[in-house]
């Protein structure tokens, strides 16, 4: 915790790891115009958020101090604006005040940057849709924020002019209960990439909704732990051409809904209805459910190189298993604390396939959620990929380090061996380390490889080692090199002062 703004210093950390890593990449800021800047806080030019988007033009960027602004709400009009917190998190409390009668902030302008604000307790009576943020325009990019105790935490409307960019955020306890909002609930917009974010406890809502043409869900945590009374935790409600690596996903045993991961079951009404599910970790801390529900309309499910852990079913509808780990124990770190990293001798290590490409993007993960709001370098470090959102490392750094190296446990020991079987539907049990084949009933195994069909097998149930959690992932435009390690350096000095 900061201690002197009181704010969640890891979400600080994550700004500035993204902002560093923007520039390692060669991002281009001389695209957009230079406008002036407006200072906010005491002493400042302006008192309040509200006066300085009452004086904003296109290009401003706008600069509020840390602190509490409570009752605090406002539109933003202009274009291409840069809103940011500085000198820790500036805070949004509602405190019953909402602006239009929609959200703290209701974004109408286009192509709008937010950064390092914390957003509180926007609820409406009216419709139960009150929103720490309300984007109306084309256009917003997220970044090392934090929302929580909002009927939704953001809440984007359909436009197909709108990209829009959330990464480094954390949501968390939005949504009023009736199950109609959610963390975030993004419309019909052209295209949605949610990276490296912490999104959890959803109150009876998903915890990420999204109705974009296209979805990159890349290296988050998505999970509703033990208390947590989200519905899905992932709801994709009209398929996409959607890309979903190197999370990972948890369903609590409070879930409000027995499914964890939704496809298209509202209707393929968008362009393309294909969805690359790779190298993810799902567990299901629920008795039974299932771990992917995909529409009838879906064209393309291609289910790779994921852990399913769990009791439940792991597919229904159509859809491609291969390489999976199902239903044995894939020894977890800790399932306790929700660490999902490998131990020596686990069945998932060096049991991957080459994900390949789609649509002219490469499917293999190339970074790890490291938590809190945090990422590092993935690499095979074995002969072949590891199953799951973590790659095993024998000698490699554990997951409490922002280093570039490749996350993994530190214990040394031979990697166990498997052998993938194939099969398209049945009973997966929890024991054994050989998967064989069959077409009904029940098998023993740690991989699969099945063809498309209307539903796959189910896991076994959890056995005596504990899971955890923690996701890989994939850059989005967000490059490596020096500049993002010395960046992953310094969240660390700062995640060890933190008492998160």
């Amino acid at each position: 915790m900061n201690t002197t703004t009181g704010r969640p210093t890891h979400i600080l950390a994550a700004l500035a790891l993204a902002l560093i890593s923007s520039v390692a990449a060669g991002a281009d800021f001389g695209t957009r115009a230079v406008g002036r800047t407006l200072t906010v806080g005491p002493g400042k030019t302006y008192a309040k958020p509200s006066q300085a988007a009452a004086a904003a033009i296109d290009n401003d960027t706008i600069l509020i101090d840390a602190g509490l602004y409570s009752g605090d709400a406002c539109a933003w009009y202009s274009n291409n604006l840069t809103i940011r917190g500085v000198g820790g998190m500036a805070h949004l409390a509602s405190a019953g005040v909402v602006s239009q009668g929609k959200a703290i902030w209701v974004i109408v302008g286009a192509n709008t940057t937010v950064e390092n604000i914390e957003f509180s307790d926007a609820t409406l009576a009216v419709d139960q849709n009150g929103a720490g943020i309300r984007l109306e325009g084309a256009g917003l990019t997220v970044r090392g924020c934090f929302f929580h105790d909002n009927d939704d935490g953001i809440l984007a409307g359909a436009n197909l002019a709108s990209d829009i960019l959330i990464e480094y955020s954390e949501f968390a306890n939005n949504g009023f209960g009736d199950g109609y909002s959610h963390n975030l609930y993004i419309g019909n917009v052209r295209s949605f990439t949610f990276q490296y974010c912490y999104s959890h406890h959803a109150k009876v809502g998903h915890d990420f909704k999204s109705r974009a043409n296209v979805n990159r869900i890349l290296y988050n945590r998505i999970m509703d732990e033990a208390s947590g009374t989200a519905s899905y935790t992932i709801d994709l409600p009209n398929g996409g051409d959607s890309y979903v690596i190197g999370n990972l996903i948890q369903q609590g045993p409070q879930t409000q809904n027995s499914g964890i991961v939704s496809y298209g079951l509202e209707g393929g009404t968008n362009t393309l209805q294909q969805l690359y599910f790779i190298n993810n970790t799902v567990v299901n801390d629920r008795v039974g459910g299932t771990f992917l529900q995909i529409g009838a309309s879906t064209t393309l499910a291609k289910i790779h190189n994921n852990i399913f852990y769990g009791s439940g079913t792991v597919l229904s509808g159509p859809g491609t298993l291969t390489n999976n780990l199902i239903g044995t124990n894939p020894m977890f770190v800790s399932q306790s604390t929700y660490d999902y990293r490998l131990l020596s001798g686990s069945p998932a290590i060096d049991a991957g396939a080459d994900p390949g490409s789609a649509n002219g993007i490469a499917l293999t993960p190339v970074w790890q959620y490291l938590h809190p709001l945090s990422r590092v370098a993935r690499a095979t470090s074995g002969s072949a990929i590891d199953i799951g959102a973590y790659e095993f490392a024998s000698s490699g750094t554990t997951g409490g380090t922002t280093t570039g190296t490749t996350s993994g446990s530190t214990t040394s020991g031979t990697t166990g061996s498997t052998t993938s079987g194939s099969t398209t539907s049945g009973t997966s049990g929890t024991s054994g380390t050989t998967s064989g084949t069959t077409t009904s009933g029940t098998t023993s195994g740690t991989t699969s490889s099945t063809t498309s069909g209307t539903s796959s097998g189910t896991a076994g149930s959890t056995g005596g080692a504990p899971d955890g959690g923690g996701s890989g992932g994939k850059g989005c435009g967000l490059g490596g090199g020096m500049a993002a390690i010395l960046g992953l350096a310094f969240c660390a000095r700062l995640r060890a002062r933190s008492a998160r």
